[in-house]
């Protein structure tokens, strides 16, 4: 019976190279492997499949009856549908530990690093397995993409390792230019329906019952999303309606270093409490966050009482 490797809901480029990563190591190993995503691709993962010779994984999502690995997550509202119903045999992460349980020991890999592609190298030199050319240029987007080019509070040392062995694989002369490249990509908002860009790279939590939704949205320029701001806060209210108590879009500048947070929620105050600032209007600037994993949700957890 084959392996399906995948990622989390929503899926970003690590969620994508990761499923292709860690399914191409489980083959070279022996195993009937298949990477799969849970949605269709955002234009910077298209662009890094496309620049390194991928086509786009199956997409899957729901797990019953199959055998399942994850990548990028360990949080059931970010899993495939009726994961119960499958037999889970792996997590490779980087994030928080979930709230999924297992019956059985599985393998699991969790680091406190900036990407799971930088896990995966590590599994990859562990297994004495070369990593092929193409894989590595994808691996090296990803660790590029999670760190923000290394801005990222979630950039370690291990990361910045990784990029430098990943790219003399994959060719990489110069992971600067292939980043903006990717950025610029990761910036294409013109003509995307608002509800399609707060879900990009969207994510629920379980926050005491509550839940609550953070999405992201990393440009080059924040005044990209200056004409459709009211779009994206109606989109926002409407995603909120569907039985969320907050939900939160990070319009993250690269250039500046910071994120203009969008907030629509129950109790605006937490929200405020959680970063020590005022809405303005619709938003408040935060000078530094780039992060929704180690600076936008930890917060937020923390002033929710999680």
């Amino acid at each position: 019976m084959a392996v399906y490797v995948v990622g989390h809901k929503s899926p970003d480029t690590d969620s994508v190279t990761s499923a292709i990563a860690y399914a191409a190591l489980q083959k070279a190993m022996g195993v009937d492997a298949v990477p799969a995503m849970q949605g269709e691709m955002n234009p910077e993962t298209t662009m890094v499949l496309n620049k390194f010779g991928f086509s786009a994984p199956e997409i899957m999502t729901d797990g019953a009856g199959k055998t399942i690995v994850l990548v990028d997550h360990s949080d059931l509202a970010q899993a495939p549908d009726n994961l119960g119903e499958a037999e889970l045999v792996g997590i490779i992460d980087h994030h928080k530990v979930g709230d999924i349980t297992t019956n059985s020991p599985i393998l699991f890999n969790a680091q406190p690093v900036g990407c799971t592609g930088t896990v995966l190298k590590q599994l990859y030199d562990i297994n004495g397995i070369a990593i092929p050319k193409d894989v590595a240029g994808i691996m090296l987007c990803a660790i590029l993409s999670d760190t923000v080019m290394f801005k990222s509070p979630t950039c370690t040392d291990a990361d910045k390792a990784a990029c430098e062995a990943l790219a003399k694989i994959a060719g990489v002369s110069d992971m600067e230019a292939l980043a903006m490249e990717m950025f610029k990509a990761k910036s294409a908002v013109n003509g995307v329906p608002a509800k399609d860009l707060v879900f990009r790279d969207y994510k629920d939590f379980d926050m005491k019952g509550k839940k609550v939704g953070i999405g992201q949205l990393e440009l080059v320029d924040i005044s990209l999303v200056a004409g459709i701001r009211d779009d994206l806060y109606n989109a926002c209210k409407e995603v909120k309606a569907d039985g969320r108590h907050t939900v939160l879009l990070m319009l993250t500048d690269i250039m500046k270093e910071g994120t203009d947070l969008m907030v629509v929620s129950d109790d605006p105050s937490i929200v405020e409490g959680a970063y020590g600032t005022k809405l303005d209007g619709q938003t408040m600037w935060i000078d530094g966050m780039m992060s929704r994993k180690k600076q936008t949700l930890p917060a937020l957890q923390k002033a929710m009482g999680c």
